[in-house]
């Protein structure tokens, strides 16, 4: 590595993102429900405060994690819909394969998305050896949050992955024929 490489700044390779405001909303979302937890009754003895402050910044992550970072930064969704006979479905969407996704923005992304319900696991741990049952309840909560995200997100991956070398393999072993017949291509004419 030449020196220039090594010495980059945070930012300057956040700056290199190809989306640095959901990089960054992703970031501060994500950090901020962990650090509220772990330092807010230094600045407020007020238990019930911190618990909905924690609990609003861990829906604001997972509403943002699921709706627009995975989105942008990874070109991934998932959501769940209810069939007719009340069974759960989970959907997921990938983008397109030939999209290029931003190495920066998919390391950032995948590590925090990994790293987050592990430390929180580690919260729980804690608060359980120091027997804080309230405080077990909220971590509890914030892993069920980053855990439900993490989980849906590497099916999704694993989707679009699997899906893609299906339909590779699919085109091949049919020579291009459903390509050739296919009436969007007439239309694209």
């Amino acid at each position: 590595m030449s020196e220039q490489q090594q010495e980059r700044t945070l930012f300057q390779r956040l700056s290199e993102s190809s989306h640095p405001i959901a990089l960054i909303f992703f970031l501060g979302i994500r950090i901020s429900s962990l650090l509220a937890y772990l330092f807010g009754l230094l600045f407020t003895k007020n238990f019930i405060l911190l618990f909905i402050t924690v609990i609003l910044l861990l829906a604001a992550d997972f509403w943002n994690v699921k709706n627009i970072s995975g989105r942008l930064l990874v070109g991934l969704r998932w959501w769940n819909e209810t069939d007719q006979n009340g069974d759960s479905i989970w959907v997921f969407e990938t983008a397109d394969p030939n999209r290029y996704i931003n190495p920066i923005d998919s390391k950032v992304f995948w590590i925090l998305l990994y790293s987050t319900p592990a430390l929180w696991i580690a919260l729980a741990i804690f608060a359980v050896l120091k027997f804080e049952f309230l405080s077990l309840i909220l971590v509890i909560i914030a892993i069920s949050l980053t855990l439900t995200n993490t989980l849906a997100f590497s099916k999704c991956d694993k989707f679009g992955k699997a899906n893609n070398i299906a339909t590779d393999m699919f085109g091949r072993v049919s020579g291009g024929l459903l390509n050739r017949i296919n009436p969007l291509n007439f239309l694209n004419r």
